[in-house]
């Protein structure tokens, strides 16, 4: 069964040589995907990617054979007078004259009530929609169950929801992606999907959860395993892929040309996969921000958290990315001057500046 139209390409982790975008690699996975019959893809203003999808989709190919997803971040903005300001930018960058979906980007309650509805973004959104500049409107959500349905309350004609779901945040009391699921299907609103597989971190074909998955079937890829388990809810429209390489976006195509749900054995399978994650020891931090006082400035958890995923997947998928980006607001493991005053406040007694060496050692 041909499943296609369900995968969308994510413009968020596209492959680089060196610091520039590798634009012959990201043609050839356009072409790969749009040949297989995908049409989705998902950029954002923040993310920079606006004017990729221009050059290597929309110069390309004519306009009925992709749609196009962008975001509006009222985050990023100082007041509401940046809103039209955003839209026109993404409309630019995108060399389009419409866009297919439009969302608020990365909306929580209090940005949608304060900076949403407070600013007019809501109405803005609705507004481009009787226009016909854009065709569906919608937000993507980090946030918790109870802020989505409120939202979803507030804002009952959003024609889809972009949430984080994959398998091993489906119980995530940090994520509660199956919480998060179960109120958008009571809402009835159509889902897309983000993060299916976490990032890249459900990849790796080697850690002890992955063999769990091989023992059953050895030839499925680990992220095909996460593809499957997402794209098979009900109710799931899209589930994206940000690919960063052209053999990824091979395994894509292969998985959702000859789409399968996962089988109740499989189901099994990933069931034992997440309890193995759950297994492997990891740096036993509670998150008491008592090491929160760092004089070069450091967000100690947050480097843990990150250490932690890099110890249990086994891969640097999606870790590298969150250090960087935790480095691009703030300090990073490079900047410990090994004081060692977080260790003396640490009521674990964990050997922090050890963790930031390894990971200064991985990643700078």
């Amino acid at each position: 069964m041909n499943e296609m139209k369900k995968l969308g390409f994510g413009f968020m982790r596209l492959p680089r040589n060196g610091e520039d975008f590798d634009m012959a690699q990201i043609n050839q996975m356009v072409d790969a995907f749009i040949e297989s019959g995908g049409d989705h893809f998902d950029t954002a203003f923040v993310y920079r990617t606006e004017w990729v999808v221009r050059d290597t989709v929309v110069k390309r190919y004519p306009r009925e054979k992709f749609k196009v997803a962008t975001k509006l971040n009222l985050r990023v903005m100082q007041s509401e007078k940046e809103i039209p300001e955003q839209f026109n930018s993404s409309l630019t960058d995108l060399g389009v004259d419409y866009i297919d979906y439009y969302m608020l980007h990365g909306l929580n309650l209090e940005t949608s009530i304060e900076r949403g509805e407070g600013w007019g973004a809501w109405e803005f959104i609705k507004d481009l929609k009787a226009k016909g500049t854009v065709k569906k409107i919608g937000f993507s959500f980090h946030s918790t169950p109870a802020d989505l349905d409120e939202i979803l309350t507030r804002h009952p004609y959003v024609d889809f929801v972009q949430l984080q779901i994959n398998y091993i945040d489906w119980e995530n009391p940090k994520v509660e992606s199956r919480e998060i699921y179960e109120i958008a299907r009571k809402h009835n609103v159509p889902i897309f999907i983000m993060e299916p597989i976490k990032g890249g971190m459900l990849a790796s074909e080697d850690n002890p959860a992955t063999a769990a998955l091989k023992a059953l079937n050895p030839d499925a890829s680990a992220a095909s395993w996460a593809m499957r388990y997402a794209a098979g809810l009900e109710g799931v429209s899209v589930s994206l892929s940000g690919m960063s390489t052209f053999a990824q976006m091979q395994d894509n195509i292969k998985t959702f040309e000859d789409f399968k749900p996962l089988s109740t054995d499989e189901q099994a399978a990933v069931a034992r996969a997440v309890d193995i994650f759950h297994s492997i020891p990891r740096v036993e931090c509670t998150g008491c921000n008592y090491c929160e006082d760092c004089p070069a400035k450091i967000a100690i958890p947050s480097m843990i958290d990150i250490y932690n995923n890099y110890l249990v997947y086994n891969t640097t998928n999606n870790v590298e990315h969150a250090y960087r980006m935790a480095g691009h607001w703030g300090a990073s493991a490079k900047d410990c001057v090994g004081c060692r005053a977080c260790e003396e406040a640490c009521p674990q007694k964990l050997e922090i500046v050890s963790v930031l060496n390894k990971l200064s050692e991985l990643f700078d």
